[in-house]
């Protein structure tokens, strides 16, 4: 007599940050929910090897970078201070370790069935994981995303790595090339150069964080050269020969022409990251997907198989852990019989380098394209008493708005603490509000956020510290 499989109101297979808050929505929510995961940990690429191990490395080196350059300028004399790699790698192996096992804990409270396997769709309602079947009312994909291979370069994960390898150096390489000037690869070089490596950045567009605004990447660039890092823009790689000790780098220029080669010892690949669905029998269960391996989804996350969902990394849009998020909330009260929402205008970027770089909303190339009229206003935090009070000066805040309602449209920020400055932006797009509507809330003093408040009175040509 066979077993009978298991029925659940909602399967999701993968336990990233789109898939595990989407299964702990829907548990909220009363749906019976499991989430399948094929790693032994939760939390996918972000909590494992992405977003957290990256940011606890970035915060570690950025105090270490401190202590030898800053310090002693402020009147604090700490000595010649000493990288401890292993150490350092500790640290970062913990706070995964915490994050981790803090979704597990959430999954017990919230009675989320955690199946650990591959899961394999074999039709709309059954997937199966390692042969065995479980029958599920909806099924969510969620499986994220992976790095983006490069004809002629081969990954080893030792001398040539994507970003999880370069979460693992055992030591500081002498000389590092990064292929890709996008996010990934600038914080993990920023990484490695502040703990003593020669960093060289290759990009095959003519300039770095080419989805960002065109101002704030070429800030951002001016800023990295002068803390030591070297750019070479236009420019694509066409081989890796690695030996003993060294890896040869192919490069030639982007337009054509006569190629040379770079002698580096470590090489980190990281020109974007593609749609996982190995293994996730999407041929065989009739799930439609795109050119670039997308899921295809309507705009209710649903796929062309009614009861099957996608979302986060594997679907179009930005490939952010916090959009992931917000669609697992979204497509969970969707399953569950209620409406959800999301404003994709009002989602941020964050760039964690220091300074840090963020970003929401339409960039001024892009309003420029649609024909759309706007103000500018932009603000310096050279001109902020709490910034100088920080000796964090540099970089700005600017502010785009419509030129005739003063409707935020985006905003684009390079300095110290981008990433959290953002967020009051990011709720004004979401409610619709104005240039004016920043400028007249009343903000602490003295504080960066008067920087925000300070580019929005600019951008009615009226700032008063300036």
């Amino acid at each position: 007599m066979s077993e009978t499989p298991e029925t659940y109101d909602l399967v999701v297979i993968g336990s990233g940050p789109g898939g595990y808050v989407c299964a702990i929505r829907a548990a909220q929510l009363g749906l019976k929910t499991a989430c399948i995961e094929k790693d032994k940990t939760l939390g996918g690429t972000c909590l494992n090897v992405g977003c957290i191990p990256s940011k606890a490395l970035l915060s570690v080196s950025e105090k270490y970078e401190q202590a030898q350059h800053q310090f002693a300028g402020l009147g604090i004399d700490v000595g010649s201070p000493k990288a401890d790699v292993a150490k350092m790698m500790a640290h970062k192996d913990e706070v995964v370790s915490a994050n981790t096992q803090g979704i597990a804990f959430l999954f017990k409270k919230n009675k989320v069935t955690h199946i650990v396997g591959t899961g394999s769709i074999k039709s709309a309602g059954v997937v199966e994981v390692d042969g065995k079947a479980i029958r599920a009312k909806n099924i969510v994909i969620a499986t994220g995303s992976e790095s983006t291979p490069l004809k002629g370069i081969d990954v080893d994960e030792k001398q040539i790595v994507t970003s999880t390898g370069a979460l693992c150096f055992e030591k500081v390489p002498k000389t590092l090339a990064v292929i890709g000037g996008g996010v990934i690869g600038l914080e993990m070089g920023t990484v490695w150069q502040r703990l003593g490596a020669k960093v060289t950045v290759i990009e095959f567009l003519d300039r770095i964080l080419p989805t960002m605004d065109g101002e704030l990447s070429k800030e951002a660039k001016k800023i990295l050269a002068k803390q030591g890092m070297e750019f070479k823009l236009s420019t694509k790689v066409t081989a890796a020969k690695p030996t003993k000790g060294k890896v040869t780098l192919t490069l030639e220029p982007a337009a054509g022409g006569a190629s040379e080669t770079l002698e580096i010892e470590n090489v980190l690949l990281a020109i974007g990251r593609r749609p996982y669905t190995q293994g996730l029998g999407l041929d065989k269960a009739g799930v439609k997907t795109d050119k670039r391996g997308c899921v295809e989804i309507d705009d209710h996350f649903q796929t062309n198989i009614k009861g099957i969902y996608a979302i986060g990394d594997v679907v179009r849009g930005a490939m952010l852990a916090h959009k992931a998020e917000d669609e697992g909330v979204v497509v969970a009260e969707i399953i569950a019989g209620q409406s959800g929402h999301i404003n994709y205008d009002a989602i941020p970027g964050v760039v964690y380098t220091s300074p840090e770089v963020a970003s929401v909303g339409f960039t001024e190339e892009q309003l420029k394209e649609k024909g759309v009229a706007y103000k500018a206003g932009k603000f310096p935090f050279m001109a902020n008493g709490r910034a100088r009070a920080m000796a964090a000066t540099d970089g700005f805040v600017k502010i785009l708005a419509d030129a005739k309602t003063d409707r935020v449209l985006g905003c684009h920020i390079i300095g110290p603490e981008a990433g959290t400055l953002i967020a009051e932006v990011v709720s004004v797009i979401e409610f619709g509000g104005s240039a004016e509507d920043i400028a007249r809330t009343c903000h602490a003093h003295p504080t960066l956020n008067e920087v925000v408040k300070e580019a929005a009175l600019a951008v009615a040509g009226r700032p008063i510290h300036i």
